[in-house]
């Protein structure tokens, strides 16, 4: 059975990883293998070393690109059968990466279980919506310090302006543009729960369509202001 490994990877280290071009033809001997594959199996079919093969593959392992197992390659059990051996193949995990940050496949996610709600139980769409949302919000921040924290690792790029923080970048940039009272209710409502899940307020969380580089703007105290300047410029 293939690792559990549960860890989040950089997509940026995955794309990295995927520059040399070794490692990239190691990569899709891999991902083209109808079973996982050991490293000798790999070094064999590249005209590699067999040192040269198990370097690749780890890398490409580490950035989550690949996926590991064990298993007795001679299919013998028992005494005498040898020690399982590494074999890989590719991760179920998808890797994609979009400059600035957005999450696309976020919104896709809330859109889904929204409108299951609202087959399923009868609830109001829009009110599905912004539950589903809030809840994606918690999910989110859920291992952040604090609301500051939580918005950076999200990529929103939070700015003082004023006592007040505004965003640099809109999670939804391309959809926003398309439905943007949807989206920006969707957005408002998963900003409030990433408060929430911080032990924030969430009523600083306001729409405010003309503020910053997205159309949320959190209400702040000069204190807030001093320690995002701060974390902004450090």
């Amino acid at each position: 059975m293939a690792s559990d490994d549960r860890r989040r990877h950089d997509p940026l280290s995955a794309v990295t990883a995927l520059a040399d071009p070794v490692r990239r033809r190691v990569y899709e001997t891999v991902s083209r293998s109808p079973e996982p594959l050991s490293r000798d199996r790999v070094a064999a079919a590249l005209g590699l070393a067999r040192s040269t093969a198990a370097f690749h593959l780890e890398r490409l392992a580490d950035a989550g690109l690949l996926a590991t197992e064990f298993r007795r390659l001679t299919g013998r059990t028992g005494p005498g059968s040898g020690r399982p051996a590494k074999v890989y193949l590719r991760a179920d995990e998808e890797v994609s990466l979009t400059v600035p940050r957005r999450h696309y496949e976020l919104a896709g996610e809330v859109m889904a279980r929204a409108i299951g709600r609202a087959v399923d139980e009868g609830v109001p769409v829009r009110d599905a919506l912004r539950l589903a949302a809030t809840d994606a919000g918690r999910r989110l921040a859920a291992a952040s310090a604090d609301l500051d924290d939580a918005l950076e690792h999200a990529g929103l790029e939070p700015r003082a302006e004023g006592d007040d923080t505004v965003l640099g970048t809109c999670p939804f940039h391309r959809l926003a543009r398309e439905n943007p009272g949807v989206v920006c209710d969707l957005n408002h409502a998963m900003l409030r729960g990433m408060a929430d899940a911080v032990g924030d307020d969430p009523e600083r969380v306001r729409l405010d369509p003309g503020s910053g580089g997205c159309c949320i703007r959190i209400a702040g105290s000069s204190g807030h202001h001093r320690s995002l300047t701060h974390m902004t410029h450090s």
